[in-house]
C-alpha cells in the first residue's frame, strides 16, 4: 500500500500546515491525470524565495516501475537558452566578448553573408540564420548541428530586420563561449553557473547516451502503448541541460536577487529591438509577457518527449517550474493552472488559448472565398489561408478575426516562433491582399495561379538536384499530374509533389520552386519549409551524373 501511494505522488511542502495542505490538494487535482503506469511531471513553486510546493506525479521509468520524485532529472529542452545567454553575458561583462562584435571574429569559418551578424543578433533571434532543425532530416551524412549551420550560404532575412526563433543562434553561442573561455561549454556552465548557485543536480551534457542517475525517461504514446521518445546524438544540437524542478527555482531566485551581477541580470531581461526600433517581447533567452495582468518572465522547452516550463512573476515574488516526461499534457498549460492557484490578487484567470470564434452565414461564405494559397509578390514566400470548422486562419499560424468583410486582424496572443508581429490583413481583391505589420510595413501577396503541367512539362523538371549547403540531393521524376521527389536515395518511388503555381510544387509545408535560365531550361530549385527559406539545389548535368 505504501509503495502504491509513493508511486502516485511523492510530496514535500514547506509553509504553514493549513496553507500547505490547501495548495497540495489544489496542485494534486491539476496533475490527477498522471497515474502509476503513465509518465507524468514534477512541479515546484516558491514564493519570495521560500519553497512552498515540490511534488511529483507518475512514472519516471515504465519498465522498472520507478516513480517520478521531486529530485528526478529531466531534459529541459529550450528552457536552457537563458543559461547559454547568461554564459555569453558573463564573458561580455569581463570584456572577453562584446555583444556588438561580429560573430565571425570568434567563428571565422561562418560564411560572410554580406551583413554583420552580432552576438546580440544570435541572443535575440534576429540574426536571420536558418534554424538547423528545419534542415537536419534532409541533410546527407548525418552532420552535427554546427557543421550544418556552417554550410549555409544564405539567410532567411537581413540581421535585425525580423524576429524568427532560431536554434542555430544558440548552437553558435555555445561554441563561442567555449572558444572565448578556453573551456568546453559543459565545463564553463558547471564552474560559472551551476556550482556557484548551488544547483547540485544540474549538468550540461553533450553526450546524452551517458548514464545519469535519477533521470526520468521520456515517452510518446502510440496505439500500441508507450514508446521511448528521447533525442540522442546529433539530434540534440550541441548538448542539453539536465535538471530538477527544485534546481530551476534556485536559478530563478538568482535572477530575482541579482546573484549573477547587475549587468548579466539586467541584460537577460532587457527587451530586444528590431532595426526599426520596435520593442519585442523577447529578451535574451527569455520571453517577457503578462498573464492575468501580471508580468511574467519565462521560457518553455521541448526535447522529444520532454516538456518544460520555467517562469517567474517578479511583482508577486512567485516562481514556478514544471517538468514532464511526455506530451500527454502541455507543460505551459499546466504551469498556468498552477499559477492560477497563487495569483488570486491578480486579474481573473485567463481562458486557455484557443481558436478564434467560428463564423456563420454570410461571413463564413465570405472567408471561404478568400481561402487558398498565396505568394509574397517580392520573395515568393508562400502563405496559406484556410477555413477550419468555420474559423479563418493562417495555416500553421494564428487565427484571423474580421474587422470588416475585407479586413482581418490577428486573433489573441498567439505566440508563433516565426514572428512576433501584430498585423492586419486587408484584401485588395479576391486574389490579392496586403499584410500590414504593427509599424506600418506593407507586404503584398497574390493568389497562386492554377497550374496543370502536361506530361512533357513534368519531364522538363526531371533530374538530380544537389545542395552543397546541406550535403543533400533530390531526384525528381515525373508522375501522373505530379512530380515524384526522393531525397538522398530514400527507398521507394518518391513522395508526390503537387503543382500549386507555375514551376512551383508543394508537399505539406515544403515548397520547391524551380528556376530556369534565360533559354527557359530548368537549372535549379529553391527548397523552403516553415523555418528555412530558399536553399538552392543545382541541377546536375547528365554528363556529371554518369561519372
Amino acid at each position: 500500500m505504501f509503495r502504491l501511494i509513493s508511486f502516485v505522488v511523492i510530496a514535500l511542502l514547506v509553509g504553514t500546515p493549513a496553507d500547505a495542505q490547501d495548495k497540495a490538494s489544489e496542485i494534486d487535482k491539476i496533475f490527477d491525470w498522471a497515474k502509476p503506469n503513465t509518465p507524468g511531471c514534477a512541479v515546484a513553486v516558491s514564493q519570495h524565495g521560500k519553497l512552498v510546493v515540490n511534488r511529483a506525479y507518475g512514472s519516471a521509468d515504465l519498465e522498472r516501475d520507478v516513480p517520478i520524485r521531486p529530485g528526478s532529472i529531466f531534459d529541459i529542452g529550450s528552457t536552457r537558452k537563458q543559461f547559454i545567454a547568461a554564459a555569453v553575458l558573463l564573458l561580455a561583462e569581463e570584456k572577453r566578448l562584446s555583444l556588438s562584435e561580429d560573430v565571425r571574429k570568434t567563428i571565422p569559418e561562418l560564411p560572410d553573408y554580406g551583413h554583420k551578424i552580432t552576438l546580440n543578433h544570435l541572443l535575440t533571434h534576429t540574426s536571420g540564420i536558418r534554424d538547423w532543425t528545419g534542415m537536419l532530416r534532409l541533410a546527407g551524412g548525418d552532420p552535427d548541428a554546427l557543421t550544418l549551420i556552417l554550410r549555409q550560404r544564405g539567410l532567411n532575412f537581413a540581421p535585425g530586420e525580423e524576429w524568427s526563433y532560431s536554434n542555430s543562434g544558440y548552437v553558435l553561442l555555445t561554441e563561442i563561449v567555449a572558444r572565448a573561455s578556453g573551456m568546453s561549454f559543459p565545463e564553463f556552465a558547471q564552474k560559472r553557473l551551476f556550482d556557484p548557485l548551488g544547483m547540485k543536480s544540474t549538468t550540461y551534457v553533450d553526450d546524452m547516451t551517458g548514464v545519469v542517475k535519477n533521470r526520468a525517461l521520456a515517452y510518446e504514446e502510440e496505439r500500441s502503448g508507450w514508446k521511448h521518445d528521447m533525442y540522442w546524438g546529433n539530434d540534440r544540437g550541441g548538448g542539453a541541460i539536465l535538471s530538477t524542478a527544485g534546481d530551476l527555482l534556485l536559478w530563478n531566485e538568482a535572477l530575482t536577487s541579482g546573484r549573477l551581477g547587475a549587468f548579466v541580470s539586467e541584460k537577460l531581461q532587457e527587451p530586444s529591438r528590431l532595426n526599426n526600433g520596435r520593442k519585442l517581447s523577447y529578451a535574451r533567452g527569455l520571453f517577457l509577457e503578462t498573464y492575468r495582468g501580471a508580468k511574467v518572465v519565462w521560457h518553455s522547452g521541448g526535447a522529444a518527449g520532454y516538456h518544460s516550463w520555467l517562469g517567474r512573476f517578479p511583482e508577486q515574488g512567485l516562481s514556478i517550474a514544471v517538468l514532464c516526461n511526455s506530451d500527454a499534457r502541455a507543460a505551459t498549460a499546466l504551469a498556468r493552472r498552477v499559477a492560477d492557484r497563487f495569483l488570486s490578487a491578480a486579474g481573473p484567470p485567463e481562458p486557455e488559448a484557443g481558436p478564434p470564434p467560428a463564423l456563420t452565414g454570410d461571413a463564413l461564405l465570405e472567408v471561404n472565398g478568400k481561402a487558398g494559397l498565396f505568394f509574397n509578390e517580392k520573395t515568393g514566400e508562400p502563405i496559406r489561408l484556410a477555413v477550419d470548422r468555420g474559423r479563418f486562419r493562417i495555416a500553421g499560424g494564428p487565427g484571423l478575426v474580421p474587422v470588416t468583410l475585407d479586413r482581418f486582424r490577428r486573433w489573441g496572443a498567439f505566440v508563433q516562433f516565426m514572428s512576433q508581429d501584430e498585423f492586419e490583413l486587408r484584401f485588395l481583391s479576391p486574389d490579392r491582399f496586403e499584410l500590414k505589420s504593427m509599424e506600418g510595413r506593407v507586404t503584398r501577396y497574390r493568389r497562386a495561379r492554377p497550374y496543370a503541367p502536361t506530361a512533357t512539362d513534368l519531364k522538363a523538371f526531371a533530374g538530380r538536384y544537389q545542395s552543397e549547403e546541406i550535403g543533400a540531393f533530390f531526384d525528381i521524376a515525373p508522375g501522373k499530374d505530379v512530380l515524384k521527389g526522393r531525397a538522398n536515395d530514400a527507398p521507394g518511388e518518391g513522395l508526390e509533389l503537387k503543382p500549386v503555381d507555375r514551376d512551383t510544387f508543394q508537399l505539406g509545408g515544403v515548397t520547391l520552386r524551380f528556376r530556369r535560365d534565360k533559354a527557359g531550361k530548368v537549372v535549379a530549385l529553391d527548397y523552403s519549409n516553415p523555418v528555412v527559406r530558399n536553399i538552392k539545389f543545382t541541377r546536375l548535368s547528365d554528363r556529371i551524373r554518369r561519372r
